[in-house]
């Protein structure tokens, strides 16, 4: 018959897989508390300056164009058709030269209807001047005419009151004498003072029609001006620049036809980032780079507001210009804000946008990896910055962008 057998328990297999548990859990703890993989950056693709003690010229630099000092715009000054052009654009002019003639029929019926106007005007005043002596005239002879009166009636009334006391004239006679005589002196004072009206006010009507002459005059004048600007003459002697008119063209009353500049009278309009530009003064001494040699220059002017992420600054140019040197060529221009005596410096980071706290890598003594380090950063120039705190001379740093390592703490260089 089959005897039943007991298997022996195997205590191997359950020692080998709790030792493999073991082993895995501690390769898990020793793998946290390891640090993150330092990241590698390749040398040749970084810039790496040393910190430096010594004096710092501060400048800022910003791209810009040359343009004329004196621009002269030549404006339409009535709308008008293209008729013919005498000169083309970038040719130079003398000064009242023909560059092209308008016309406009309309403007030319209205100059003549203001002259009109005018000669009415002046008209109306020559009879009303003759109107206003002659009333003068008549009433000066009804003043005289009433004295005439007023003295025969006095006499009289003065003979009746003496005939009354002799009994010769009776005395309602001597009275009606005496009330006439009163009558003409009244007659004779409001005469008079009629004259004396007419008189005071003769000279403030011709004002007023004088008036309106002069201003007839002024408007007739100001059409004839009008109507001669469509001969369009060079205000000034110069190059004639933007005249882009065709024949047959309409233009618009106070449309810019084109300019006229003086091409060796030049300055330099910047633009300066607006983070530098706070301390950008006049008079500043400057520098302009044409690409055909520099010319030195001073800050003339500063624009109180900021465009576009930038202020405009103008530089005068001194000294003679280099050949090429035309109106709107592209220049870059650097100006001298101060001097830094006996500072600490290095070249600026790509990441520094200024004053204030930053962090940079600096290089350990084997020169193959870079720690972070804070650091405190003063005045700046375009390529160098004041070191405040943080660093000492002779450190090396990083100054290229490194910013998609800004959680690293620390890099290897290779």
């Amino acid at each position: 018959m089959d005897i039943v057998r007991t298997q022996k328990k195997s205590y191997k297999r359950h020692i080998i897989i709790g030792g493999s548990i073991a082993a895995v859990a501690l390769v898990t703890l020793a793998l946290t508390r390891l640090d993150p993989a330092v990241p590698t950056v390749d040398r040749a693709t970084v810039l790496i300056d040393t910190v430096k003690r010594g004096d710092v010229v501060r400048e800022v630099r910003g791209p810009g164009t040359l343009v004329p000092v004196q621009i002269r715009w030549i404006t339409a000054q009535a709308s008008a058709r293209v008729e013919r052009l005498h000169v083309e654009s970038g040719q130079k002019v003398g000064s009242s030269e023909l560059l092209l003639e308008l016309s406009n029929p309309d403007l030319s019926i209205q100059t003549m209807q203001a002259e009109q106007q005018v000669r009415q005007a002046e008209i109306d005043l020559l009879n009303l001047r003759t109107n206003l002596r002659s009333a003068i005239l008549t009433q000066e002879g009804t003043v005289a005419s009433t004295r005439t009166q007023w003295v025969s009636s006095s006499q009289e009334a003065r003979a009746a009151d003496s005939l009354v006391r002799l009994g010769l004239v009776p005395a309602f006679e001597a009275a009606n004498r005496k009330a006439s005589a009163d009558e003409f002196t009244t007659r004779l004072r409001v005469e008079q003072e009629r004259l004396a009206l007419m008189r005071s006010a003769i000279d403030s009507q011709l004002a007023v029609q004088a008036s309106r002459v002069t201003q007839l005059a002024a408007i007739a004048a100001n059409q004839q001006a009008r109507l001669r600007s469509l001969q369009v003459r060079a205000p000034d002697g110069g190059v004639l620049q933007e005249l882009t008119l065709q024949l047959g063209q309409w233009v618009p009353e106070g449309t810019a036809l084109a300019k006229v500049v003086q091409p060796g009278r030049l300055k330099a309009v910047l633009r300066i980032p607006e983070s530098q530009a706070k301390d950008v003064q006049l008079g500043q001494a400057a520098s302009v780079d044409t690409r055909n040699g520099l010319v030195s220059g001073r800050v003339i002017r500063k624009d109180a507001s900021a465009v576009g992420g930038s202020v405009t600054i103008d530089v005068s140019l001194e000294g003679e210009l280099p050949n090429g040197a035309v109106p709107d060529l592209s220049i870059d221009g650097t100006i001298v804000i101060d001097k830094l005596t006996n500072v600490l410096h290095s070249g600026r980071p790509a990441l520094s946008v200024g004053s204030g706290n930053s962090s940079v890598f600096k290089l350990e003594g084997d020169g193959k990896t870079a720690v972070r380090v804070p650091v405190v950063l003063g005045r700046s120039s375009v390529n160098s910055i004041e070191i405040l705190n943080g660093l000492a001379e002779g450190d090396r740093i990083i100054l290229s962008d490194l910013s998609s390592y800004s959680t690293a703490q620390r890099i290897r260089i290779k």
